[in-house]
């Protein structure tokens, strides 16, 4: 048995005792190295269930490796009011910390005063304003630990009073950091609001961070649509990193050819953050909610993996991710030269860059578990239509044993994430759709023969892909599904009662019109969204000539 000391609500100065089991301590997970082994202990901590807590050490030690004796049994422990400094010693440290992400941790709980980097073993002290900063930033570490890329660091007090810091060039460096960050409070300038023109591409939290982080620490950033253009608001840790990435970026194309960022000082000077989703996410706060179903990417993980961070790969290459994958990523070496095996010299100097990206990016799934499908009407064909209108769809596997359920692969993992977010709880044949990411990273097609051949589906080399082509149309076009369907590829002589009788067997249709400038396209309204969804699924790719087949879409627009 080992002891874990925890603070006790409402007492932050008080801990309390408990007893648990002691478990190996792997090499590669003690802070001290197998030869100083400083026992870990799994731990149920409040919102971090699995958070690896270090057995009970004394409160007046700096070195890890000394654990404190105490007698088995639960009882409250109150530490002496000397054991508690203003100095505060982090441990745990990734292994290329920067300067700002240590300081930017300290800020969270309140004011620095002065900083110590011992890189060497991941290792720093902090000298908060106060003792009683200091002993929040330790009791709140116990129960909600804090995390840099997604590491759990590990806060306890220093037996040091006070930090005395040499002259040394270094440490000139790390105070001047902490004094330009210690002045980001209230300053005009911290709040980036990006606009990005010629959205070609979906932009999310984790593409935005990785850019911006290459010119100093992110701490917030809010993704919203106004006007109908996408925008972000960044709130860096300082006015000075924030001018550096607004005349860094001004003007720049996020992929090659489109996706423009247009930057301008925010009014703002600091941004709430209520949610970590999809949507917003507060970077030096972990602990909170969700608030409604989101779709999370890795952003700590990928920024740790990319270092420095320019304008990102398209994320459509799908030849180069897969030759990537296939070498699973054996070394960074064999990746960078399969790379540039396929992109030539045209990529010099962003090889490394697309490698990293591409490396974090393989471990995130292309393919989604579909369940609540109605039995008798679902076919691999209509999930094929119905995704396909967010992205490309190469395989669709109904279970044979349980047809309600189905895996869908798409494209890339972003695509997957799109059709999540537009189709998730949409109903198909009375039955909402229930879809998440899976456990699968492909859908395996079935042996020649087997009773379930039909139902998997392999639609790689489909014409009717929307999204093939880079830079298309289409990608602009996304909406979430309506009752208003947007029909193209209309031949000239195309009569308006042929294409209504066409949707008026599927459903009732309560509004059409052409378009005024081009009549090959048209507006169609049907009398539910229900009954939109099933005519699309049905006649998209309808034969209206011997070279036309009818496309159908969700439509923004409305038949006034």
């Amino acid at each position: 048995m080992s002891l874990v000391f925890l603070p006790v609500p409402g007492h932050p100065s008080t801990v309390q005792q408990v007893s648990v089991p002691t478990l190996a301590c792997p090499p590669s997970m003690c802070i001290a190295g197998p030869t100083q082994l400083a026992p870990q202990v799994m731990f149920n901590a409040g919102p971090f269930e699995h958070a690896i807590i270090p057995t009970a050490t004394k409160r007046n030690s700096d070195d890890p490796s000394r654990l404190g004796s105490v007698d088995n049994g639960a009882k409250k422990i109150k530490l002496d009011p000397s054991q508690i400094s203003k100095v505060v010693h982090l441990r745990s440290l990734p292994s290329d910390v920067t300067d700002n992400e240590v300081i930017q941790l300290g800020l969270s709980y309140g004011h620095v005063t002065n900083v110590l980097m011992l890189k060497g073993k991941n290792q720093a002290f902090l000298e908060m304003e106060d003792e009683e900063i200091a002993n929040q930033m330790v009791s709140s570490s116990g129960i909600s630990p804090p995390t840099i890329r997604q590491r759990i660091i590990y806060v306890q007090f220093s037996n040091h009073k006070e930090l005395k810091t040499d002259g040394s060039p270094n440490q000139l460096k790390t105070q001047a950091i902490l004094e330009a960050m210690q002045k980001r409070d209230g300053g005009p300038n911290h709040v980036l609001r990006a606009v990005i023109e010629n959205m070609l591409y979906p932009i999310t939290l984790d593409v935005l961070h990785t850019i911006f982080s290459k010119f100093g620490v992110i701490l917030k950033i809010i993704t919203f649509t106004k006007s109908s253009q996408f925008q972000a608001l960044i709130q860096m840790a300082d006015a000075l990193q924030s001018q550096t990435a607004k005349l860094s970026l001004d003007g720049q194309n996020i992929y090659n050819g489109c996706c423009t960022l247009r930057i301008e000082y925010s009014k703002l000077s600091s941004l709430n953050v209520k949610f970590n989703n999809d949507k917003s996410r507060d970077y030096t706060r972990n602990d909170l909610p969700s608030g409604e179903a989101s779709i999370l990417g890795t952003g700590s993980a990928l920024q740790s993996m990319l270092g420095g961070a320019g304008l990102m790969p398209s994320p459509y290459q799908n030849n180069i991710a897969a030759a990537i994958q296939h070498s699973q990523l054996a070394s960074l070496a064999n990746a960078s030269g399969a790379l540039q095996h396929l992109t030539g010299t045209n990529m010099a100097g962003n090889s490394n860059h697309m490698v990293t990206q591409l490396a974090a990016m393989v471990g995130q799934t292309s393919v989604l578990h579909v369940s609540n499908l109605n039995e008798e009407m679902i076919t691999p064909q209509v999930l094929f239509i119905l995704f396909g209108v967010y992205g490309d769809v190469n395989r669709v596997k109904i279970m044979y044993q349980k047809k309600s359920n189905a895996l869908v692969q798409m494209n890339d993992h972003q695509q997957a994430q799109t059709v999540i977010k537009y189709l998730h709880g949409v109903k198909l044949y009375d039955r909402p759709l229930q879809i998440m990411m899976s456990r699968h990273n492909q859908v395996q097609m079935p042996r020649e023969g087997q009773e379930m051949a039909k139902l998997t589906q392999d639609y790689s080399n489909s014409p009717l892909h929307r999204f093939k082509k880079p830079g298309s149309k289409n990608f602009q076009n996304i909406f979430a599904p309506s009752e208003v369907l947007h029909l193209s590829n209309i031949p000239n002589d195309t009569e308006e009662n042929f294409l209504r009788s066409k949707f008026e067997e599927v459903g009732v249709v309560v509004g059409f019109k052409f378009f005024v400038k081009d009549r090959r396209m048209a507006l169609i309204q049907m009398s539910s969204l229900e009954e939109a969804i099933l005519c699309l699924v049905n006649l998209h790719n309808l034969k209206l000539g011997e070279s036309n087949h009818l496309r159908v879409s969700f439509s923004k627009g409305q038949i006034n």
